[in-house]
């Protein structure tokens, strides 16, 4: 941990406007890596070490309280007047509690924790006024310019609109984020003139440090897309293709394969078993788990969804389903909300499920559809099976019960409620009305019982 830890506190300010966004959403709610991109810079936060965080919210607050719920600690700048008032608003909440402030925007996704001990680390070392975060970028357009003296010290922040064009062909840019001493930032705050503009700007107390004498030290990124600021829709793109990047990234370096990386998208949520392969074109979302040993894609989409180890998944969809071990699915399986296979289910090409249970060893290999069903070890589902089981006269859904080692004919209409009893076998195009006996055979239209199912092996007399 780093020295004085407990005496340092965060504030991200996520109040501004946002309009070049072009957006109903919030600014920083806008996902990178399917994360609301201030969620990216809360952890970074949490990564460096300090134990408290305190989001300046403005526009659109209550959105971004919904989004985040009560684990995040909020001040409100109630009229948008610049990043110095922003700063201001969470004095009455930390002065006096903290001796070090860690200032940065929610807006700046790509930020690493490791950065940001660096910076701390820096601060809590020689305990200057100010120790501030810079970046040296190739097109530096649009950012503050840092400008140094003859002894390589900074001299200030000048921003591109005021710029000379000598100053404009500086190439470090201010990236926004510092560390200040506490007992030198709350009373200078308070000296920070109102702007042409009508805005208090925080870079103004930069000029005020370095007029006084007091250190202003720096920290430049090795990576000048740490310091990516999201202020468009251009920019978020970007963002994408770098945090995505970083996810295949930490994945692949944890033992996982991806055949093509850069044809593959995987959210920062989702977790991966080693020597899994993820073949082309793979879309992974949301709190998606992968054990290990399994081949997914090529063409896989899966959100909110669990698969077991060693299980299959080619050009299928699956959303909020549950896959445990040794599972084949595809191509084209569709598992939607509240399918759950057991462990060693087979489905084919065309296979649908939905709010069922498959249990041990059960095939499905094509064209049918099960949803609201229990079906239960080694069932046998022929190809056209369908569980009917909504009721569009009274607007209710009925469930299906198949119990172990059933076999469904090919295009069996199962009418709920229905039960099949175990070692039932069901004729091609029987349409299943009343429940089944177990070790029956049945088949027609209505399916009737004909006869007892033969034993498998005769017995010897």
């Amino acid at each position: 941990m780093i020295a004085g830890d407990s005496r340092t506190a965060a504030v991200v300010l996520a109040a501004g406007q946002g309009t070049r966004m072009k957006s109903k959403l919030q600014k920083v709610l806008h996902p990178v890596a399917g994360v609301p991109m201030v969620e990216h810079v809360l952890a970074a936060v949490g990564e460096s070490g300090v134990p408290r965080a305190l989001l300046v919210v403005g526009r659109e607050a209550e959105q971004v309280r919904r989004a985040l719920g009560a684990r995040v600690e909020y001040v409100e700048q109630a009229r948008q007047l610049g990043t110095g008032h922003a700063v201001a608003q969470a004095r009455p909440v930390l002065a006096g509690q903290v001796d070090t402030v860690l200032v940065l925007y929610g807006d700046t996704p790509l930020l690493r924790g490791a950065t940001l001990r660096s910076l701390l680390d820096l601060q809590a070392g020689r305990a200057p006024a100010v120790t501030m975060l810079t970046a040296t970028a190739a097109d530096p357009a649009g950012y503050g310019r840092i400008l140094r003296d003859e002894r390589g010290r900074v001299a200030g922040i000048m921003e591109e609109a005021v710029a000379s064009p000598e100053q404009r062909q500086v190439r470090e840019i201010n990236s926004g984020v510092y560390c200040f001493r506490a007992s030198w930032l709350w009373p200078h705050l308070e000296r920070v003139q109102l702007s042409p503009k009508g805005e208090y700007y925080l870079t103004d107390l930069i000029a005020m440090a370095v007029g006084e004498g007091e250190e202003v030290e720096t920290v430049t990124l090795a990576e000048a897309s740490e310091a990516m600021g999201i202020n468009d829709r251009v920019a978020l793109a970007e963002a994408e293709r770098v945090a995505r990047s970083r996810v295949r990234e930490r994945l692949m370096r944890a033992g996982v394969t991806f055949v093509d990386p850069g044809s593959c998208l995987v959210d920062a949520t989702v977790a991966i078993g080693q020597d899994t392969v993820i073949w082309p074109n793979c879309l992974l979302r949301g709190s998606t788990r992968i054990g290990a040993d399994c081949q997914i894609g090529p063409g896989a989409v899966i959100e909110d969804s669990s698969v077991g180890d060693r299980s299959r998944v080619v050009a299928s969809f699956l959303e909020s389903a549950r896959v445990e071990d040794d599972v084949t699915l595809g191509p084209f399986c569709h598992l939607r909300p509240g399918a759950h296979l057991a462990g060693g289910v087979e489905l084919g090409n065309f296979a649908e499920v939905k709010q069922s249970y498959l249990g041990p060893g059960t095939k499905m290999h094509h064209f049918s559809y099960l949803g609201d069903a229990t079906v239960g070890a080694g069932v046998n589902v022929g190809a056209g099976t369908i569980t009917c089981n909504y009721d569009s006269e009274t607007r209710t859904k009925s469930r299906t019960v198949v119990e172990d080692e059933v076999g469904l004919g090919s295009d069996t209409m199962l009418v709920a409620p229905v039960r099949i009893g175990a070692r039932s076998t069901t004729g091609a195009g029987s349409v299943v009305t009343r429940d089944l006996p177990p070790d029956s055979v049945a088949y027609g239209v209505p399916a009737v019982v004909k006869r007892a199912r033969r034993p498998l092996v005769e017995k010897k007399t």
